[in-house]
């Protein structure tokens, strides 16, 4: 003969259980929800128990994971190491805009749900964690370097620039012990560092510093896109996408494109041409 639900089960609707099941913010939220379902032999609340399941595992998979991405870190802080950065920059690419790199202390205990490369997480999420980053890490620096700046010294340098700025402005705010750099060796800084390939993918402190570093340049690029509407810098953050490419032929490049990129100077003489051939 088939279980029947108890009283309590029968207090409780299976709409008000996936309520509860909806605002559950914490594991503690989900086992006690779990615990309310214990016995109850409806079927829908044997499908809410697999979906609480699920998300259970989930959360301790992205503990797992976390707890990987801050592995270095935590050795280092198991040495007795204070003030460890994670350093990043983003920009690189792009035919307009500055380059900007983020330094980032994070706290000892971290729990940053979906943090990753930047590149890899979406725009709205990344919007999220830059904010609780900012809220939760013992110390930011962001370091920028202007399009003048990029077009005199060439991209490469101006990236390493961008990394030792942040660092400079981090250590007016805290004390800076030791940096993880993402593949590179940030140059003019007397500190220990630890340069990890893919950092951004394999280190907690250098993805959220890639995380903050790229939110910021967009806000920067979208302030730009007001100011030179034709080219769309809030859409693209002035990669040379089609549309881009073609607002660089149709109007020229504007003051905050890096003419010393060949596809902008390409882009300057199409443009330069094809406005003598209409003169």
């Amino acid at each position: 003969m088939p279980m029947r639900p108890s009283s309590a089960h029968r207090a409780r609707p299976l709409a008000w259980l996936r309520e509860r099941l909806r605002a559950a913010r914490s594991d503690s939220d989900l086992e006690d929800l779990r615990t309310q379902l214990d016995g109850d032999p409806r079927a829908g609340a044997r499908a809410l128990e697999a979906s609480i399941r699920g998300r259970l595992e989930a959360a301790r998979r992205e503990r797992r994971r976390l707890a990987e991405l801050l592995a270095l870190r935590d050795r280092l802080l198991a040495r007795g190491v204070r003030g460890i950065a994670g350093i990043d920059e983003v920009g690189v690419g792009p035919l307009a805009g500055p380059v900007v790199a983020a330094a980032v202390i994070l706290p000892i205990q971290v729990e940053l749900t979906g943090l990753d490369d930047s590149k890899r997480v979406r725009p709205a999420l990344r919007r999220t964690l830059a904010e609780e980053i900012r809220r939760i890490a013992l110390g930011v620096g962001i370091g920028e370097v202007s399009v003048s700046e990029i077009d005199q010294v060439g991209i490469y340098q101006a990236a390493l620039e961008a990394m030792r700025r942040a660092v400079a402005s981090l250590a007016r705010t805290t004390v800076v012990g030791h940096l993880l750099v993402d593949a590179r060796t940030v140059p003019g800084v007397d500190l220990p560092q630890t340069s990890i390939v893919k950092g951004d993918q394999k280190d907690a402190s250098i993805a959220a510093a890639s995380i903050v570093a790229k939110v910021h340049r967009d806000a920067h690029m979208a302030l730009l896109g007001r100011r030179h509407p034709a080219y769309g810098f809030e859409q693209h953050m002035g990669y040379g996408t089609a549309a881009h490419m073609e607002a660089l032929d149709r109007y020229g490049p504007c003051p905050v494109h890096r003419r010393s990129f060949a596809p902008v100077e390409r882009a300057e003489r199409r443009f330069a041409a094809g406005s003598s051939a209409r003169a």
